[in-house]
């Protein structure tokens, strides 16, 4: 596996590999992106075709005919169910007649209620759209009907996209095809390129040199012209091949005639001109000598360049793998940061990361407050003075790195601060500065932020290959901090919008306002009581604050009767877990809350609603909440009854412990009101 052969091929081929799949990834992520735009268009030609059908039909007065518009649409493969529903979810016609006076789904209205004023959809699975589009009340509707209503319905069509479904799958087949194609060619291509310009030349020119070792003059010689690097190496050893031989044979040549004259010569004079001969033969043979030195350094010379040429492969490949190194180290930050959407996380995980790739002591990010032109520290790695403070705000003064950064919108290298006139050594944070560079944090050229690593252990100085990966670190983190960034505004614009819908629910109700607020604090109280997980508390929080919102879907008339009810209404009335479940599906990150809401009424013994969940099987904050919520529901007045004495409602939670209520919530919480901590 030392072959320089193989680990060539083995990095070239990874790397294309690599760029390939990238590449497709890419490619089938735009794919699924085009095909929701796709649909969301195509729902909305949809419903304006079918808005301007009755409509059309209803300004010539044959407002029949509007039902037979629904059911000749719903005959669509594409379409699954095409409607007209009042503003409070009542069907008033549709292409199924049996749904005609029914409620449509929770999710159906709030698709509506979203927008109210224009078109609106939501996709509730990976293969169904569902969108509303108000019917306005214009004047050639007026014979008909009164002009003060000025939405006569809502058209709610639900879009089948399997056969979109099935386009995009043989897209993404057609694409995976093509990637694995391109694979295998660049793979024949290189490995081809590989062995036939650089293996074989070299293995010609070893069986060469070892011919002429054994003494093979004639066999030892060789032609390569794969490049002309090679062909000109191939050509100087034939000649270097050549001329050794020659040298050879004329010295044996020499050798020979002068054995010959000794053995002939049998006079004085004749030995005397053999001497002189002799002599002279000496003299071409040390001339010889001088030649074949020469030729032997020409030998070593051609060596030399072999061993160059070798020396330029091996830095090649260095740089080969140190390329290869960093690509890797940017691949796994880009899976890092976007496998998280907490601020404070991704800020440590972003300079752990920067830090471990560019081998510094100190990385920090400062984040830009533009109405004050001050920067705050959003987190810092490193540094652990006890000094430090981390709440700290720092002025963009001239003779910062970070000032001068968020001013040229550019990355900054410093190679050693100690020579720069216009940085101080010391940093706004604490800590004297050696080698720094910093990069800016932007997206769509507005700066956010800068990112900072400073010093390095070994007391070397950061290099531009250095700064050009913290800019493309910069670059990655900036995007992943705006997705976290719009992602929490997410959450709270969600999250105001169900504690508003709350809100509303309990002010129109005097006898349950302040409950929601009530249990929540009893249950947070409880939480802590029992050492509930810190990670659970949130979750609990949620849930209790918003436990009765699917009390949206009950008509008022029910909640606040004062009658006895009968089966149906009760059976009405247990139907509000389940509508807040289905309120709460659009919103991802609260699947576990939505999970406590739909268990809140559920008992120990199995007995409840609405899903008769018993035991373990319940989650331990549904429980909780259980017992906030009848202790709370027994001391607040209500339509039907006064509020009953706080003694008489623990009696019933005793009462009914291990069959309603799970006994160690109760204990904890008769406890509580025991050490005068609840009720408050």
């Amino acid at each position: 596996m030392n072959s320089l052969k193989i680990k060539i091929l083995g990095l070239t081929i990874g790397i294309t590999i690599i760029a390939v799949l990238l590449g497709t990834w890419h490619n089938l992520r735009t794919q699924s992106a085009m095909i929701e735009r796709i649909a969301a268009h195509n729902s909305r030609l949809l419903s304006d075709t079918i808005r301007s059908s009755i409509r059309t039909a209803m300004s010539v007065g044959r407002n029949d005919d509007v039902a037979s518009i629904l059911k000749e649409i719903a005959a669509e493969v594409t379409i699954s169910s095409v409607r007209i529903i009042d503003q409070n979810g009542k069907i008033l016609l549709s292409a199924d007649d049996p749904e005609i006076g029914q409620m449509v789904d929770a999710a159906d209205l709030m698709t509506y209620r979203r927008s109210p004023g224009k078109f609106s959809f939501t996709s509730q699975t990976e293969n169904h759209f569902t969108s509303t589009l108000p019917i306005f009340n214009d004047k050639t509707c007026h014979r008909c009907h009164s002009a003060k209503n000025k939405i006569l319905g809502i058209l709610n069509v639900h879009l089948n996209l399997d056969s979109i479904e099935i386009l995009q799958a043989k897209g993404r087949e057609a694409n995976l095809i093509s990637s694995a194609t391109i694979i295998a060619i660049l793979i024949f291509s290189i490995t081809f390129f590989i062995l036939y310009y650089v293996d074989t030349p070299i293995r010609q020119m070893v069986e060469a040199m070892t011919k002429l070792e054994n003494g093979e003059f004639d066999k030892a010689s060789t032609n390569i012209t794969s490049s002309r690097e090679m062909s000109t190496l191939s050509i100087k050893f034939n000649g270097m091949v050549n001329r050794l031989q020659s040298l050879i044979d004329s010295t044996v040549s020499y050798e020979r005639e002068t054995a010959v004259h000794r053995e002939k010569l049998s006079h004085q004079s004749e030995i005397e001109n053999m001497n002189v001969t002799l002599e002279d033969r000496l003299r071409e043979i040390e001339y010889l000598n001088i030649t074949l030195e020469e030729r032997i350094e020409e030998v070593e010379e051609a060596n030399f360049k072999i061993a160059d040429l070798a020396s330029d492969l091996e830095d090649r490949n260095t740089n080969l793998a140190s390329a290869v190194h960093r690509l890797s180290s940017l691949y796994k930050m880009g899976l890092a940061v976007n496998s998280t959407m907490d601020l404070n996380h991704l800020f440590n995980l972003l300079l752990h990361r920067a830090i471990s790739s560019l081998n510094g002591n100190i990385g920090y990010i400062l984040l830009l407050d533009k109405n004050r032109n001050t920067l705050r520290i959003g987190d810092i790695v490193g540094l652990n003075s006890p000094d430090l403070d981390r709440s700290m705000t720092i002025e963009l003064t001239k003779g910062g790195v970070s000032n001068w950064v968020i001013e040229n919108r550019e990355p900054i290298l410093i190679r050693k601060i100690g020579d720069s006139r216009d940085f101080s050594r010391m940093s706004p944070i604490g800590f004297a500065r050696e080698t720094v560079i910093c990069a800016p944090l932007l997206v769509h050229d507005e700066v956010f932020g800068t990112l900072t690593i400073a010093n390095r252990p070994d007391g070397a100085t950061f290099s531009e290959e250095d700064m050009e990966m913290l800019s493309t670190i910069a670059a990655q983190a900036s995007v992943a901090i705006k997705n976290a960034r719009l992602y929490e505004e997410q959450q709270n614009t969600y999250l105001n919008t169900v504690h508003a819908l709350v809100t509303a629910i309990e002010a129109s109700d005097p006898y349950t306002r302040g409950h929601s607020e009530r249990v929540t604090r009893y249950s947070l109280a409880l939480g802590r009581h029992l050492d509930l997980p810190e990670s659970s508390f949130k979750d609990l929080e949620q849930a209790a604050i918003l436990h009765d919102i699917g009390k949206i879907g009950i008509d008022d008339s029910l909640l606040h009767k004062v009658d006895e009810l009968s089966l149906n209404d009760i059976d009405r009335l247990r139907q509000h877990p389940m509508i807040g479940m289905r309120i709460l599906e659009p919103i991802q990150f609260m699947t576990r809350v939505r999970e406590i809401i739909g268990q809140h009424h559920e008992r120990f013994d199995g007995q409840g609603y609405p899903f008769g969940l018993s035991g373990e099987k319940l989650l331990f904050e549904a429980r909780i909440l259980s017992v906030a919520d009848s202790f709370d529901a027994m001391t607040s007045d209500r339509p039907y009854r006064k509020a009953l004495p706080q003694e008489v409602a623990i009696k019933e939670l005793e009462q009914h412990t291990g069959t309603q209520f799970d006994p160690r919530v109760v204990t904890a919480f008769i406890e509580l009101i025991d050490s005068g901590i609840l009720p408050g």
